[in-house]
């Protein structure tokens, strides 16, 4: 056993967690700047192709003028090789590949050392989340299994925490339903607790479906970890009722991850309940993140992922068997420092964990905290209001509502008989579920209501006449808006 892995398995998390907060992350990535400009052959060339020279980088704001790494610039400019450690491919023993979604797909190799950073992040949530330390536990990996990240990636972390000790079974049906229901009724009962893990969409799937076949969920205690999607804290709270859940923060978490670096940083108990109070607060959302959207909103140890800004994006460096100096991943958000995220809800009467809803005697942990929209160009533009879909999505994560639909819709503007502008929203109805003429006005006000509640643009652009959306009621995995088998996008931009 290799000496990262023995201080894995052998050190608890609370100890884990301080040993990195005594580290300066400043000094952590200057010190991987130095080792990937000696080791790393594509690093070097990079560096050198821009004038620099790295001797000349001997403090974090010298360091901060570095240019910035991209997928085109640096991935898709060196030969794999070159942009490992060792210029070889020989320290790595797994790869996954992105999923192309914005160009050529991407192999990133990686090894089981550096995945031991990512197990943290598993840990975290099982630990302080589901107390998996005390509780036998099923986990159920239902990402797609394969080339892609999500699933070989989260079964290794847990097989970790299996080995360090949890009592853990790690089940691994993927994304294949009849298996998944399989596992839950021949294993679950054995276990105090079972914890699904997948996307979101597709684990509400697993729970509406599992319900119809008769799975009673509520008696396996079951716990949620979502990765992939932002989702809103109303669709948190109904998957939740579908549960049985009666505790909210602790119940489910996310995960901030992507391919080229693994999971950045995670959900906790503190920053779900900050989040779900920003939900009701949405002038104070506007404040702190700038948009009339909720992020994702995770911790981080930026020891093991440290983050940078550039132009309201997201920079990260991490040590990887690829690593990533000055990465830019492109995904929009920000940061907040643990002290800045109390001095903001002082700000707004917040000064407790009991004012969030959390025991008044909860310790969160002392960890920064990141922010992500995702991509930009997610939004419509209708009268100068940028409408992003997760205001819509609100909308139609209402009870009633979500009887009738699967959640996933198309938003855009189109032009009416006399010329005028107007938004439209293509709605996917549930298997069985017909179009009803009482159906679409439903769903046009509730979305109409979140949108002038979330959005103060749409509230003050918009004339009042144009402000109720036309809904088109479409029927289940239409090839036209909704094809099965591909990823799903939110948004049609008109040309």
């Amino acid at each position: 056993m290799n000496d990262a892995r023995q201080n894995f398995i052998s050190t608890p998390l609370d100890t884990l967690l301080a040993a990195n907060q005594a580290i300066s992350p400043e000094d952590k990535v200057m010190t991987l700047f130095q080792c990937c400009v000696a080791e790393v052959p594509a690093y070097r060339q990079f560096v050198e192709s821009h004038g620099i020279n790295p001797a000349g980088i001997s403090s974090y704001p010298v360091f901060q003028e570095l240019p910035l790494m991209t997928k085109a610039n640096y991935m898709l400019a060196y030969p794999l090789p070159e942009r490992c450690f060792g210029g070889s491919l020989n320290g790595s023993d797994r790869v996954a590949v992105s999923s192309g979604s914005t160009g050529q797909p991407t192999f990133w190799p990686r090894s089981a050392t550096y995945e031991l950073d990512v197990a943290v992040r598993f840990e975290q949530v099982f630990h302080d989340s589901f107390r998996a330390q005390e509780r036998s536990t099923l986990a159920v990996v239902c990402f797609a299994l394969g080339n892609w990240v999500g699933g070989m990636f989260t079964a290794s972390c847990c097989w970790q925490l299996a080995q360090k000790g949890y009592p853990m079974l790690v089940a691994t049906p993927g994304n294949n339903k009849a298996e998944i229901f399989r596992v839950v009724r021949e294993l679950s009962p054995y276990f105090e607790q079972t914890v699904l893990l997948g996307y979101p969409p597709f684990v509400k799937d697993v729970i509406d479906a599992g319900a119809a076949e008769g799975i009673d969920w509520g008696s396996h205690k079951p716990k949620l970890v979502f990765a992939g999607e932002v989702f809103s804290e109303e669709w948190r709270s109904l998957v939740g009722q579908r549960i049985g859940s009666t505790s909210p923060c602790f119940d489910s978490a996310s995960l901030y991850g992507t391919a080229d670096g693994g999971v950045l940083g995670n959900e906790t108990p503190f920053s779900i309940a900050i989040r779900r109070w920003l939900a009701n607060h949405p002038d104070a959302a506007r404040q702190l993140f700038g948009e009339s959207r909720l992020p994702t909103l995770v911790q981080y140890d930026p020891t093991s992922r440290f983050f940078e800004t550039h132009n309201d994006t997201l920079v990260v460096s991490a040590e990887n068997s690829v690593p990533l100096v000055r990465y830019h991943i492109a995904d929009n958000g920000g940061l907040v420092s643990y002290g800045g995220i109390w001095a903001f809800l002082n700000e707004w009467g917040v000064n407790s964990c009991a004012d969030l809803g959390l025991d008044k005697d909860y310790q969160p942990r002392n960890l920064p905290f990141v922010f992500v929209f995702g991509r930009a160009d997610f939004t419509v533009s209708y009268y100068g209001a940028n409408i992003y879909p997760e205001n819509v999505t609100v909308g139609l994560e209402q009870q009633a509502i979500m009887a009738w639909v699967t959640g996933k819709f198309v938003l855009e503007t189109q032009e009416n008989s006399d010329g005028g502008k107007l938004l439209h929203i293509a709605v996917e109805l549930l298997p069985g579920i017909e179009p009803d003429e009482i159906i679409a006005p439903v769903i046009a006000d509730s979305i109409r209501t979140q949108l002038l509640r979330l959005n103060s643009e749409f509230a003050n652009y918009i004339p009042h006449e144009r402000q109720m959306p036309k809904i088109s009621l479409i029927p289940f995995a239409d090839p036209g808006y909704f094809p099965p088998g591909v990823k799903h996008r939110y948004t049609r931009k008109q040309p």
